[in-house]
């Protein structure tokens, strides 16, 4: 056997032991997922990082309160770790957790958590008094409909004009709600041109709740 076919090899059971070929999505959408990080070194550096103590080994927290990462988009990670370090986010963890990662570090780990299966929410797709607002929006009062950005199922998406719009279906309603309160009090501010707090301030509590609870229960794709 080449040298050639004993790297190809290793390269293979290296990307299977992350679970990229069977668990993610696969071609040019894991490409487009993983945008320009390595999920392999990811793996090593979000272990070391403590990153998988709190986010879990394949991405899915342990705690209502942590977000899940498994199958985000590397960019929208890569964005929030950014964000920590230069203070745009505020969290008295994730701010000292990013502080030392250097630009390959952040796109790495994100490739990583990128790489694992999807997040899934529950079977149902909890109240379902929040569907209409998610998929159509509230035009009097100029709130978009969340489904043009995050997808019909929350399965988020890379746009043609370089945003990348997050996963929320599947993700922990605690941290969903936690977020939403944040945008609509002007505690987090990191959304581009403001368009999440612009949102959320026009929402009541009621509705917040909703939305965190259905968003949780979707499954994308």
């Amino acid at each position: 056997m080449t040298l050639a076919q004993w790297m190809a090899l290793f390269m293979l059971a290296l990307f299977t032991s992350i679970e990229v070929a069977s668990a993610g999505p696969g071609g040019d959408e894991l490409s487009q997922r993983l945008s320009s990080g390595n999920p392999v070194a990811g793996k090593e550096k979000s272990d070391a990082g403590r990153c998988q103590e709190c986010h879990g080994v394949d991405g899915n927290s342990g705690d209502t309160r942590i977000p899940n990462h498994a199958g985000q988009y590397a960019g929208y990670l890569a964005k929030q770790l950014s964000d920590f370090q230069a203070g745009a986010r505020q969290h008295t963890v994730m701010s000292v957790m990013a502080e030392d990662l250097d630009a390959a570090d952040i796109a790495d780990i994100a490739a990583y958590f990128a790489a694992q299966k999807p997040m899934r929410g529950r079977d149902g797709s909890g109240k379902a008094a929040a569907r209409p607002l998610f998929e159509h929006g509230d035009a009097v009062r100029k709130i978009p409909a969340c489904a043009e950005c995050h997808g019909s199922n929350g399965e988020g998406r890379a746009g043609t004009d370089g945003m990348v719009y997050p996963v929320l279906g599947g993700q922990r309603k605690v941290y969903l709600r936690a977020q939403l309160v944040s945008w609509k009090l002007g505690e987090r501010n990191n959304s581009p041109d403001g368009v999440m707090n612009e949102v959320a301030k026009r929402l009541s509590d009621d509705e917040i709740d909703a939305l965190a609870d259905y968003l949780s229960g979707l499954q994308p794709p």
